[in-house]
């Protein structure tokens, strides 16, 4: 399996983020990409490859412009006000409050982001659209005839909506990509995410639609970030109807739990028999990962991989969370290595 990754990831490094009441460094950091890399290299996974440039035509296919624009003048205009430290939002608006764009950039980050844990910087612009053209790169792979390609995405994306950043998500890659699919003649798409954390931002782009089956394993959305999105009873809206699929679990979920979850996903798009599937890979799910409550083991995420490949589609992994990064490496390699065995045999 052939990796596609860049160094310009490293260009996001947020000083800090707001977490449990305090400001402290960020969990989402240069050296995660950096871990995983090496192991994918060590473990000789396959070739590793840069990407290539796709400009911002597919981005604003999944992202309206105006939020495209807003995070490519972001830091200049924070600068401008501010200076050099992190742009971080000041306040939210509430229900009864009106969506009118502001003209200060404090406002405008307010507007176009739900938390403060995902700061824009320097590098920011630089590091997203690599990101996005990370994982197009990865989709154009596939399509020419690659049976599974890892896109080591970051920042990571699924957090992010159609007009919407956080969750250190800015660009939604894996959004991106199954639009990639689609605008390539891929008929129906389907997204698998497997990420701790529900992917709020890939529901919201695609819930209304019956050309991207939409699936999510995550953290009970009564208990866990984000909270806002991801339970069971939202299956799809208009078009979409029936085209979503939320397996939310509660806190201290073991491989014994959610293998069954994985099991149902896997046969709702094994039904929906899409001509490609795009895999948000989060690894926050394991038992040492400092913000997330799950309780997965390295050898399950081997086992993830394998039923993956059950379904015998094309397939491209794109890199989301995981925080526990002396493991993440380890984890990461496993479902891809995972995928790679069984998809041989």
């Amino acid at each position: 399996m052939r990796t596609v990754y860049t160094e310009d990831h490293r260009l996001q490094d947020g000083k800090a983020e707001l977490i449990d009441g305090k400001l402290q460094p960020c969990f989402e950091m240069p050296k995660r990409a950096e871990i995983i890399i090496e192991r994918v290299r060590d473990q000789r996974l396959g070739e590793v490859v840069p990407p290539q440039e796709f400009g911002q035509d597919p981005i604003v296919r999944v992202h309206k412009p105006d939020f495209v624009e807003f995070l490519r003048v972001a830091w200049g205009d924070w600068v401008k006000a501010h200076g050099t430290w992190d742009a971080l939002p000041l306040n939210w608006s509430a229900p009864g409050m009106r969506r009118i764009i502001p003209e200060a950039i404090d406002g405008r980050l307010s507007y176009y982001s739900f938390d403060a844990g995902t700061p824009i910087t320097a590098g920011t612009w630089r590091a997203i659209t690599q990101a996005a053209n990370v994982a197009l790169t990865g989709r154009q792979m596939v399509t020419a005839g690659e049976r599974a390609v890892f896109a080591l995405c970051r920042p990571p994306g699924h957090h992010a909506g159609s007009c919407f950043y956080g969750g250190y998500c800015f660009f939604n890659n894996a959004a991106i990509a199954a639009q990639g699919f689609r605008d390539s003649g891929a008929a129906r798409v389907a997204v698998l995410d497997v990420d701790y954390h529900h992917g709020n931002g890939t529901q919201e782009i695609f819930y209304e639609r019956a050309d991207v089956l939409t699936t999510s394993i995550h953290a009970d959305p009564k208990q866990e970030y984000p909270f806002f999105l991801g339970h069971a009873d939202e299956t799809g809206a208009g078009a979409g109807a029936g085209h979503h699929l939320n397996l939310p679990l509660r806190w201290g979920a073991k491989w014994d739990v959610y293998k069954p979850a994985l099991e149902t996903a896997m046969r709702r798009i094994r039904d929906y028999a899409p001509d490609a599937i795009v895999v948000s890979l989060g690894v926050d799910t394991f038992e040492e990962d400092p913000i997330s409550k799950f309780k997965l083991k390295r050898d399950d995420y081997s086992r993830i991989g394998e039923m993956i490949a059950g379904a015998g589609k094309p397939t491209l992994f794109v890199m989301e969370g995981g925080y526990a990064v002396d493991a993440l490496g380890v984890n990461v390699v496993n479902v891809l290595a995972g995928f790679e065995g069984a998809a041989k045999s």
